[in-house]
């Protein structure tokens, strides 16, 4: 019966969603939530210099981007630094199967809407919650994921101010999730040709100049790729685009 109830609640709000959220008239306001993930003072230090700059290079590229593909908007996404959350989202099982996944995706959904913050509850806003881990824990980050149904992104991130930049990169590959865009990288992580290039046309082919920001790599060969380091070397192609409703498919 809850499961069902949930169904329901969150099915009458997902139309008005991605109706809203990908007509692209005004910015689409994103709010970043800061989660210290293994309770460590270090990450919690980092967590307390966080601010709005911090995620500036969000908006700086989206604009970048933006202006490429002719939207008639200076910024996009108004991204700014939300509240820090102290509990922590459910965790997505390992090798979740499909049924795993729907259910998953229900009780974040159920989590966000108990933990977003009061006023920033609304139904037309991007929430990403970033979950920071000390950056000398041999531990590896887990999957970042981004919902489309309910605007909602999980992102994992190293506390540290070197990796801020890459962190960016991860943060925006996940919010364009919330709007559309799909990935497009193989199972090894490096980009799928032609939907994965900046420059598919490119002659000759490699390397690439740029990372595609549903890949986020910069293909060398066919089998070799690296993670880009900044969103300035990071671009929006013309698939991922057409995704996000800012070119005709």
């Amino acid at each position: 019966m809850a499961l069902l109830g949930a169904l329901i609640f969150f099915g009458l709000t997902s139309a008005h969603q991605s109706l809203y959220s990908r007509n692209w008239t005004k910015p689409l306001d994103v709010v970043i939530y800061p989660i210290n993930a293994d309770r460590f003072i270090a990450t919690q230090q980092y967590i307390d210099t966080l601010s709005s700059a911090t995620f500036t290079d969000i908006e700086t590229w989206a604009s970048r981007e933006a202006d490429r593909w002719n939207i008639p908007l200076d910024k996009p996404f108004a991204v700014r630094l939300g509240d820090t959350v102290t509990a922590l989202p459910p965790a997505l099982p390992v090798d979740a199967t499909s049924a795993d996944t729907l259910i998953w995706g229900l009780k974040f959904r159920w989590w966000a809407h108990r933990h977003t913050p009061k006023g920033d509850a609304s139904l037309t806003t991007v929430r990403m919650f970033v979950l920071y881990y000390d950056p000398f824990s041999d531990k590896p980050l887990a999957h970042s994921l981004g919902l489309q149904k309910g605007l909602l992104g999980v992102v994992h991130a190293y506390a540290t101010k070197r990796q801020a930049a890459q962190n960016n990169i991860v943060i925006s590959h996940e919010m364009l999730h919330t709007v559309g865009a799909s990935d497009k990288y193989e199972g090894w992580g490096g980009p799928v040709y032609p939907y994965g290039f900046t420059n598919p046309l490119r002659t000759p082919l490699f390397p690439q100049r740029s990372a595609e920001i549903m890949v986020g790599r910069i293909p060398t060969s066919h089998t070799s790729s690296y993670m880009a380091e900044s969103l300035k070397s990071v671009q929006i192609n013309r698939f991922t685009a057409a995704e996000i409703n800012w070119i005709d498919h």
